[in-house]
């Protein structure tokens, strides 16, 4: 019960997340831009570090390492390519700059199922975290939360830039991130059907696409040494956020 609980009440926090568009409604787009781009900094080290601290380390512990114990690899390989074919699918490639390039109203509504699927995807993987480890499920919610701050700023973003009122934008961005929570309540009742441990590898893949495909090329081309410097400090804090959990949280396993 108590993982229940904790699925629960961490997909209910993330999805609040997408209310995190309200901020925009009192900055001035160069700022919102400024700013951005620290927090997609941060997630990306966070993802890495999510991925190769914890979803890692924890799928070949399960599955074992070294030659004959290829099911880790592929899963982690799977995740990776699933997510890479979702988006291939989709047309869409997560933006985290307002405005964005896809400005028409039929992309928005797009933007709106994809980012849908996407969280459904993140509360199984966020639930399947939490029946495994505590620390485990922490940690990965920490990665999870800090991707979906800077994509719902950026969703907001395309939705408001694509023609929609600032508060209709801000709740249906909230409708698509309130998917979390059936998908971690999925993986909990579901978890006497398929062993959750198969879906940290594939996590992991899902996060190393994320945070090397994804955000990592939207921090690159800065000029200027000072920011350069900046965000490669978010970068490095996102894995150390992540870091600080895997050493100073006991285990339940």
């Amino acid at each position: 019960m108590s993982e229940l609980l904790w699925i629960l009440g961490v997909t209910l926090l993330i999805a609040v997340l997408a209310l995190i568009g309200i901020i925009t409604f009192s900055l001035k787009e160069n700022v919102f831009e400024k700013i951005l781009i620290y927090f997609v900094s941060f997630a990306a080290g966070a993802l890495i570090g999510a991925a190769f601290f914890e979803l890692i380390p924890e799928s070949f512990h399960e599955f074992g390492v070294g030659h004959g114990h290829m099911t880790a690899p592929i899963l982690i390989l799977l995740g990776f390519i699933f997510f890479f074919g979702l988006e291939q699918f989709l047309r869409w490639h997560h933006c985290h700059e307002a405005p964005c390039e896809h400005t028409k109203m039929s992309f928005s509504y797009l933007i709106l199922i994809s980012n849908g699927i996407h969280n459904f995807i993140d509360g199984i993987i966020v639930g399947a975290a939490f029946l495994i480890d505590i620390t485990l499920g922490i940690s990965t919610s920490i990665a999870v939360a800090a991707h979906e701050l800077p994509q719902e700023f950026g969703n907001f973003g395309i939705l408001v830039y694509g023609g929609w009122k600032k508060m209709k934008a801000l709740f249906v961005n909230l409708i698509a991130s309130l998917m979390i929570v059936p998908g971690g309540l999925i993986a909990y009742f579901s978890a006497h059907l398929i062993n959750p441990i198969y879906l940290i590898p594939f996590a992991a893949g899902n996060f190393i696409y994320i945070g090397a495909s994804d955000l990592i090329p939207e921090v690159h081309g800065e000029e200027n040494l000072k920011k350069s410097m900046v965000i490669l400090s978010m970068f490095v804090l996102g894995i150390l956020a992540i870091l600080s959990v895997e050493l100073f949280m006991p285990h339940t396993h």
